[in-house]
């Protein structure tokens, strides 16, 4: 009989976690939840080749195949299914224990997982993620950009940023203070040749850049003015689900953009690009970090939340 051939029914016939390093259980663990080999091996900061290396010692020492793998697809087997389900709750016991421990340090040390929102991650960069590494040298932050939500928790994350209004119910959120606001702009070309819109059902006879969704549908521009809300279903023959593309799309002159406000100012100061419907765009509630409260948190995670605090207070004067 074939060792990968060897039937399945309780942990015990798969072998014993003494002969499985943490690497090993941590790597069959992120693959079960990432659901491929690259993925899996992103989170972990190794390549895929090494991963895999990884994974066929531990099949190896447990002579059993935890993976079923194709060009295509990776699955668990029935002996990988109970083992992750045997494994997991203990490697979740052992980092709680680890980050406990952490905890105690004065100096933070260690890595902080975010998963954000794209434009979120743009926002934070530089007045936050910056600012921690140059307080705590000792400190690695690892930002992954998604623009669906995901499972913070599920997924191995520290911390997720996204816009107030998305935050989980069961998650603890703190504001990191600026509100959001959207601009809509063209190039002053585009504009001498076709107009500008005065009001927003005005766009309807223009060439606007569409926003294409994470799940795949079309976002609806959306204005309020004096109580009054308004969303327009615009029409243009270039749709895009990346900010930055807009912004060189509207540069060249391709039509009118619906851009987040930190993503174009820059360029509405320089005059390269001009906004318009400025009245019929106000803030709304800006980016949260947020948590799970039942989970101790690192020293260095609470230094990081305490510097988000500290940035988002308002200044005197």
């Amino acid at each position: 009989m074939n060792k990968w051939d060897k039937p399945a029914c309780d942990i015990e016939q798969i072998g014993t976690m003494e002969q499985a390093s943490l690497k090993e259980l941590e790597a069959a663990a992120a693959i079960a939840r990432r659901g491929t080999f690259r993925a899996a091996a992103i989170d972990l900061g190794m390549s895929t080749t090494a991963l895999s290396h990884t994974i066929g010692r531990l099949e190896a020492g447990l002579g059993v195949r935890l993976f079923n793998r194709t060009t295509r697809s990776v699955s668990l087997t029935d002996a990988g299914r109970i083992f992750v389900q045997q494994v997991a709750p203990s490697l979740q016991d052992l980092h709680a224990a680890l980050d406990l421990v952490r905890s105690q340090r004065e100096t933070p040390s260690g890595t902080i997982r975010i998963n954000a929102a794209p434009f979120a991650a743009r926002a934070i960069i530089s007045p936050l993620v910056l600012e921690f590494l140059r307080r705590y040298p000792d400190m690695n932050v690892d930002i992954v950009t998604e623009g669906k939500m995901v499972d913070i928790v599920k997924d191995g994350f520290d911390l997720g940023v996204r816009v107030a209004s998305l935050v989980p119910s069961d998650m603890i959120a703190v504001s990191l203070g600026r509100p959001q606001r959207h601009a809509v702009v063209g190039s002053p070309e585009y504009f001498e040749q076709h107009g500008k819109p005065v009001v927003p059902p005005d766009l309807l006879n223009h060439r606007c850049i569409r926003v294409r969704l994470p799940d795949g549908s079309l976002f609806r521009w959306r204005f309020e003015k004096d109580g009054e809300q308004v969303q327009i279903d615009v029409r243009g023959p270039l749709a895009l689900d990346e900010a930055s593309l807009t912004r060189t799309a509207v540069l060249e002159g391709a039509g009118v953009g619906y851009i987040f406000e930190q993503d174009i100012l820059s360029e509405i100061e320089a005059g390269r690009v001009i906004r318009i419907l400025e009245d019929w765009t106000p803030p709304y509630p800006g980016l949260c970090l947020y948590y799970p409260g039942r989970r101790n948190l690192s020293a260095g995670v609470r230094a990081f939340l305490e510097l988000a605090r500290e940035l988002s207070r308002p200044t005197a004067g």
